[in-house]
């Protein structure tokens, strides 16, 4: 039983995730929502709801009158995404203990309340939700998928709080109370592609888990290809978590493509590597393009199952610069010389960063001024100069392509020199219709 519009909403994200590939499917879940009030303010109603439930017509927000301000982590710490989530969170946490070692953000320590999204999409709108209400946080740092972050919107711009994701996503969004850390579309699939336009490959396979991120990929991948001479020549999907690839991997050796676009997420990536090369098929064979695995996932794949295959990202752990050293250094000292860091650590931890700068330019935990202070903000990260925009809240990254090492690392075999621009909604495609 659905009990309020947060969980409606995640309800529908959910069902999108396994089924959104017809108009009329899209059609049918917009009617439905109006019915129930999710999207009343699209559908024409005049009975919005304020965040505020005291009636005042103005959200009192969190108190942060003490020494201490509260900020939310939430990942998956449990499930199938849990391969790639746990991290995350710890490079947050990393963060946090930083700032708060070099005196706290406007002199106040950061307390952080870490919570589980367990790889359930309505879990995450839940726990959203306590974040907001219940622990008054200044700010949540959490996510993966696109179908958790869609579920968690609603609730983060009905509640006027602000949520910084680290994950790159499939673009064609842009919210007033979200900040994405992690590349849009052109930053980093548009350059995989390019990619593999470079090297001749025409004939791609695409392979996706089922949900928001690897379809509506896809549709932007495929228009790429018929604006650029390229052939997709198969499309396919597995729910999250599956592990039995027998059959797909039989479908991408069949089709005799030149190269596959993958798009999986979480541990099904280890399953379907694994029957790869079960199968006797290598980089050298096959290429394999991805967009959801790096240092953290090919430990669990196995290296002599994918090294050789290429990746397309914005930071690796060998990213040449003095303050990816530092980071690096950090990150092993404080959970051990065997851990390695990857381009979503990396876009986590710079989050909390770009969170502080703009509070301290701020001088105010206050979402709105804070939001106001956020666009300009230059970070030195890790992984380049960024610059936050102030118009869409993504950020600006340097676009590189790398091919795993028999070490497990990532050797940068090309990168866009400066940073690229988002443009989330690919407003400057001419082959993007939209």
């Amino acid at each position: 039983m659905v009990r309020n519009r947060h969980e409606a909403i995640a309800v529908v994200v959910h069902y999108l995730g396994e089924s959104m590939n017809t108009r009329y499917t899209w059609l049918r879940l917009l009617a439905v929502l109006c019915t129930i009030g999710v999207l009343a303010a699209a559908c024409g109603s005049s009975d919005s709801t304020s965040s505020d439930e005291s009636g005042d017509g103005e959200a009192a927000g969190p108190d942060t009158s003490g020494d201490t301000v509260k900020v939310g982590i939430l990942h998956s710490l449990s499930g199938t995404m849990a391969i790639s989530e746990v991290t995350v969170r710890d490079a947050e946490l990393l963060a946090i203990k930083e700032i708060n070692e070099s005196g706290g953000v406007l002199g106040k320590q950061i307390e952080p309340i870490v919570e589980d999204g367990a790889s359930d999409w309505p879990t995450f709108a839940d726990k959203a939700k306590k974040l907001i209400k219940d622990d008054e946080v200044v700010a949540t740092f959490g996510g993966w998928t696109s179908a958790s972050r869609k579920a968690m919107l609603p609730v983060f711009e009905e509640n006027k709080a602000l949520l910084y994701y680290p994950v790159q996503y499939e673009g064609l969004e842009a919210s007033p109370y979200i900040y994405y850390s992690g590349a849009t579309t052109n930053q980093q699939i548009i350059p995989g592609l390019d990619y593999l336009k470079e090297e001749g490959h025409t004939k791609i396979f695409l392979v996706g888990s089922d949900y928001v991120f690897p379809r509506t990929a896809n549709k932007i991948i495929n228009a790429y290809a018929e604006a650029n001479g390229m052939e997709i020549v198969g499309e396919e999907y597995t729910p999250l978590g599956h592990t039995e690839y027998a059959s797909l991997t039989k479908k991408v050796i069949d089709a005799e493509p030149d190269a596959v676009f993958n798009t999986l997420n979480g541990d099904s990536n280890v399953a379907f590597f694994k029957e790869l090369s079960a199968n006797g098929i290598s980089a050298d064979d096959i290429p394999v393009l991805s967009v959801s695995v790096a240092e953290e996932e090919v430990t669990g794949i196995g290296v002599d199952n994918i090294a050789g295959h290429p990746v397309a990202w914005n930071y690796y752990q060998t990213t040449d610069t003095p303050k990816n050293e530092e980071f690096v250094a950090a990150f092993k000292a404080e959970y051990g010389e065997d851990r390695v860091t990857a381009d979503p650590i990396e876009a986590a931890y710079v989050n909390v960063y770009i969170w502080a700068a703009a509070v301290e330019k701020a001088e105010t935990f206050e979402v709105e001024a804070v939001k106001e202070a956020s666009g300009g903000i230059v970070i030195d990260a890790p992984g380049g100069e960024y610059t936050v925009n102030g118009e869409n809240h993504h950020i600006s990254k340097i676009g590189r392509i790398g091919i795993i090492n028999k070490d497990g690392l990532i050797d940068e075999v090309w990168n866009s020199g400066d940073p690229i621009e988002p443009d989330p909604f690919l407003e400057t495609y001419d082959w993007w219709e939209g």
